[in-house]
């Protein structure tokens, strides 16, 4: 995701700095080439030999030992221009501070100063004892930052190394490296849009024991909302019970029942300009729950269900001509004629179509092969990762939204 992406990394002098071995290798991972420059306390808490050898890269500590190299480069100009993106974690009051205030002492601060937030995004994750935190003075410190352009990562809340509970835990690794994806990973043509995706099943109690349910793992809904906000897109993600990390940057809303999924997306369509349905949404439930658990019988036993509300079908009627409506339609057989069925029942402006009986397609596999259809073409994808088609996906519906604005 981040091949050829620069990342700069500046490490303070906060406990966590230990942890932030783990993002660097994460990021390095992804093939970023990436740069650390530490504080001296930082040093005193893992060695700069460490980010070195993880790297393959020089560790900057010292403005006056490092002013200039080959060809009378200054290289805390050099590292400033030639960022991608810049994330300061563990960001110490004190660093947060001197970024605030312009001041410009030490190798980090002296770096992260000649960076233009406009063109390069700025990634400050705050780490510190919970009452620091809270200090109106690093409050202050904080929004200011947000004005001046630069991200800010929340801290995490629980058990400080100081002894304190509360918030002030630097983020875990994996959510400081979706910061940086997230800012740099695509391009931002998605920017100022909304979209609304819905993903993974739905349950529907038999009984306090027993649900009704499919095989759905959520991968490829999730997958597109973690596209979208790669792409600078406001993300709702309405979600069934799924084991799935939540995608960093979308507000999600978990749901049990198909009627639950209903009520949460017909909530909030009217203020989505793409509305993407990948859920595998029950179409029966029971018509009755039991209060108890249902005891065993020697003989069978039959269920009666009723039919739930058709999702799709209800944004269909109702959705605007700028919306882009997208529907995924799971098929054994007759893959593409009942999914053109679909389309024109469902009035959606597409239908991703996937048969779970080819090989490397379907539940719960972190790859898939789909069928974009439209209204004017049908566009075969061969097998690629669930991410990947996340991305042609969105490439189509910002087709037909380009076509819908025209």
């Amino acid at each position: 995701m981040l091949s050829g992406k620069n990342v700069l990394v500046g490490i303070s002098g906060g406990i966590a700095a230990y942890k932030m071995a783990n993002c660097v290798s994460m990021l390095v991972k992804l093939n970023a080439d990436v740069h650390v420059v530490m504080t001296e306390n930082a040093t005193k808490i893992i060695t700069p030999e460490a980010f070195e050898v993880l790297t393959k890269n020089k560790v900057y500590t010292d403005v006056f030992s490092e002013s200039f190299e080959k060809s009378n480069v200054v290289t805390h100009i050099a590292l400033a221009e030639q960022a991608d993106a810049v994330l300061v974690a563990p960001a110490t009051a004190n660093i947060i501070g001197k970024i605030a205030g312009g001041i410009a002492d030490d190798m980090l601060s002296t770096v992260i100063l000649p960076v233009d937030v406009k063109r390069v995004p700025v990634l400050i994750a705050p780490s510190m004892n919970v009452n620091m935190f809270m200090n109106p003075i690093v409050q202050d410190n904080i929004e200011k930052l947000r004005g001046y352009g630069y991200t800010i990562i929340e801290p995490a809340s629980g058990h400080l190394a100081c002894g304190y509970d509360g918030k002030g835990k630097l983020p875990p690794e994996d959510v400081l490296t979706d910061a940086v994806v997230k800012a740099i990973s695509h391009e931002h043509d998605l920017e100022g849009t909304r979209v609304l995706i819905t993903a993974g099943p739905t349950e529907e109690s038999i009984d306090p024991v027993r649900i009704i349910t499919n095989h759905s793992s959520g991968k490829m809904g999730y997958a597109l909302a973690d596209a979208a906000l790669n792409r600078g897109a406001e993300v709702v993600l309405v979600s069934g019970p799924t084991a799935l990390k939540k995608p960093y940057g979308a507000r999600v809303i978990g749901v049990v029942t198909a009627g639950d999924m209903y009520e949460a997306v017909m909530s909030e369509e009217e203020n989505s300009d793409i509305i993407i349905m990948a859920a595998a949404v029950a179409d029966y439930t029971p018509a009755h729950v039991a209060d108890q658990k249902i005891k065993k019988q020697d003989d069978d036993m039959s269920i009666s269900l009723t039919r739930t509300k058709d999702i799709l079908r209800s944004v269909g009627e109702i959705k605007r001509d700028d919306q882009v409506l997208c529907g995924f339609s799971m098929e054994t057989e007759n893959l593409l004629e009942n999914s053109a069925g679909k389309l024109r029942s469902k009035n959606a402006d597409m239908i991703c179509a996937n048969s779970i009986v080819q090989p490397g397609a379907g539940y719960k596999v972190d790859t898939n092969i789909i069928t974009i259809i439209t209204g004017e073409d049908t566009l075969e994808l061969p097998l690629m990762s669930k991410y990947d088609a996340a991305n042609r996906i969105l490439d189509k519906v910002l087709e037909l939204k380009g076509k819908k604005n025209d």
